[in-house]
Formats: C-alpha cells, sequence, structure tokens
C-alpha cells in the first residue's frame, strides 16, 4: 500500500525552507498585523491577512531570491492581500459615524452585522514590543480607533499610502516601488488622502499621552466606582462632552448626564459588575462581567475600550461580541477570584 500524500514527509527542500523562512517571518507578524489592522479596521481580518501573506511568501519564496529587503517583499503582499480584502467589504464605521447622537430612552434596536464596525485589538498583537519608545508610542496612536475609523474614510490605495507615509514613515520612492507606480502618483495620493480625512482626522489634542500617575489613579478610581456602581464618584472622572457606544448597535450617547441616565436605566443590570484591566487600541481597557446569570452568577458582557483626555474620561466603547473579544484578549469565562 502506497503512502497518502497527507502521510508523507515533506521533501527535503521545503523542510529547509521552512526552517529558514518561518522565523524570519514570525519576526514580522506583530508589525504587519498592525499595518493590516489599520486597513482592514478589524483585529480578526488583519490576522487572516497576515496568515495569507505568510502562505504566499513560502510559495513565492524561490523566486524572491533575496532581490528586495523581505520587509519590502511582505509590506508588498500584505498590501495585495489587503487590497483584495477590501475590494469585497464594505467600510467600517464606529456608532458616531453612521448617525446623530441618542438619548438614554431610546432603544436599542437590531444588532448590525460584524462586518460594519471598527473591532479592537490587543496592543500585543500590532505594537512590536521590542521596539524604541518613541516608535511605541507613535504606533499605540495610529491604531486608536478613532483613527482607524478616520483611515476608513480613505480609498484602500489612498490608505495604503498614507499608512506606509505617515505612520510607518517609508520613503514616497519606496512607496511607489510597493506599489508599481511613480513618485509622483504617491504624493498626489498622498495629498488627496490628506484632504480627504479634514475633519475625520482625531484632533491632536486628543492624542494620549504616556500612561503616567494621574492616569494610573484615574483609571483605579474609575474601577473602583463602577464595580460599585457610584454614580457619584463616577461623575467626576468623566468630561462633560464624553462620548458611549455599544457595538453591535448603533445607539451612541453624548453627554455625562445622558450616559448616566442610561446607566440608571437600561444599563442598571451592570450594577456590581467586574472589571479586569487589559490593554486595547493604545488605550486602557477593561473585560467587564455582570451577574446576569443563574442564581447571580457572573457572566462576560463586555470590553470596554476607554478614551482619556487629559485626566478624565473622554469616551467609553463597550464592545458587546464577549464570545468573539474575550478570548482575542485571553480573558476568561469567568472574572478572577
Amino acid at each position: 500500500m502506497t503512502e497518502s500524500a497527507a502521510d508523507s514527509p515533506a521533501p527535503a527542500g521545503e523542510v529547509t525552507r521552512d526552517a529558514e523562512l518561518m522565523p524570519q517571518l514570525e519576526q514580522h507578524r506583530v508589525a504587519l498585523t498592525g499595518y493590516c489592522y489599520r486597513m482592514l479596521g478589524s483585529a480578526f481580518e488583519a490576522e487572516d491577512a497576515v496568515q495569507e501573506t505568510f502562505v504566499r511568501a513560502w510559495r513565492g519564496y524561490d523566486r524572491f531570491e533575496g532581490r528586495a529587503a523581505l520587509r519590502s517583499w511582505l509590506y508588498r503582499i500584505a498590501t495585495n492581500v489587503c487590497l483584495d480584502m477590501l475590494g469585497a467589504s464594505q467600510r467600517r464605521a464606529r456608532a458616531m459615524d453612521l448617525g446623530p447622537p441618542s438619548t438614554a430612552d431610546t432603544p436599542l434596536g437590531p444588532p448590525l452585522p460584524d462586518a460594519t464596525w471598527i473591532e479592537p485589538i490587543p496592543d500585543s498583537r500590532a505594537v512590536p514590543a521590542a521596539a524604541d519608545p518613541a516608535e511605541v508610542a507613535e504606533a499605540r496612536d495610529t491604531i486608536r480607533l478613532a483613527f482607524v475609523a478616520a483611515l476608513q474614510h480613505l480609498p484602500p490605495r489612498q490608505r495604503a499610502v498614507l499608512i506606509l507615509r505617515e505612520v510607518l514613515r517609508w520613503k514616497a520612492e519606496e512607496v511607489g516601488e510597493l506599489l508599481d507606480t511613480s513618485v509622483a502618483s504617491v504624493n498626489s495620493a498622498l495629498q488627496r488622502a490628506r484632504s480627504t480625512l479634514g475633519a475625520s482626522r482625531p484632533n491632536p489634542a486628543d492624542r494620549p499621552r504616556p500612561m503616567d500617575e494621574p492616569q494610573r489613579v484615574l483609571l483605579a478610581r474609575y474601577v473602583d466606582a463602577f464595580q460599585r456602581y457610584d454614580i457619584e464618584s463616577l461623575t467626576v472622572l468623566l468630561h462633560e462632552d464624553a462620548l458611549q457606544s455599544m457595538p453591535p448597535y448603533s445607539l451612541w450617547l453624548r453627554g455625562r448626564a445622558e450616559i448616566f441616565r442610561w446607566w440608571f436605566g437600561p444599563g442598571i443590570g451592570c450594577r456590581d459588575s467586574r472589571l479586569v484591566p487589559t490593554w486595547a487600541n493604545g488605550s486602557p481597557a477593561f473585560g467587564q462581567w455582570k451577574p446576569s446569570g443563574p442564581g447571580g452568577s457572573y457572566e462576560p458582557w463586555a470590553l470596554q475600550v476607554l478614551d482619556l483626555r487629559g485626566d478624565r474620561i473622554s469616551g467609553m466603547t463597550f464592545f458587546l461580541d464577549t464570545a468573539r473579544m474575550f478570548p482575542l484578549f485571553g480573558l476568561p469565562a469567568l472574572p478572577p477570584g
């Protein structure tokens, strides 16, 4: 009986290729994931894109022959993968991009499909840990939910040009080579991208600063007040014009008063919740469990991503698809303790 192809050992050439290439590819995984995430707006799609990039690189390695830097070659492949994926999908958004703010009395309405939303990504999967501190700060700033949402307003190729030029700091000549176009076309695309972003680009004043002691104290106070559901204590922690949204629902709220009306009304089930810290999109985040299970047992409820401005919280996004988000962030089904 002959051995099946599935059970046959890999040819010696493929074994050698794996041994040589795979460790080199893995060195670029996090940076490529961050790039694909900015292009696609979804951690899940970004990881799929990187995996497809590695498959194409493995298959084409014999033709690569070191004619270009491995990094440049991988970004060329990843860009083509993302452009292929974007050709078949709609623009992702935040709730604030879909319509005007609601009130606390507005019904939630039906949930919208996953492909509607900018989805969060763990910092560890998109920001290279060994990078220079300034580069880490830049990488975190450019995976913020607001920035990734602004990128969605750009056509795919303009999006790639802007990310490569302004985020990754590639030269126009390098981008032109990657996209098989001229330097003049790259510069023109960058100018159009900047113009299109316009007011969609996040306000530089909202750029997060490195985490310092006052902000650590702010977050500790937030956790304490939220878990006690102490609205009076929470009041002083939120900006007057704070925003709250809850994907997959399009409803969103503007203003501290409206947010607290929600928490005392439809959101009252969050009383006695438990929070566990993590990081998402360069921002402090928390896994949230609320006592809504049988006999008051705790169940996953949301991944909270906070925006900080100065010494207060300016935005809260509650991602409710915990079946997908908690495993992505390594959060357990039950809160610790």
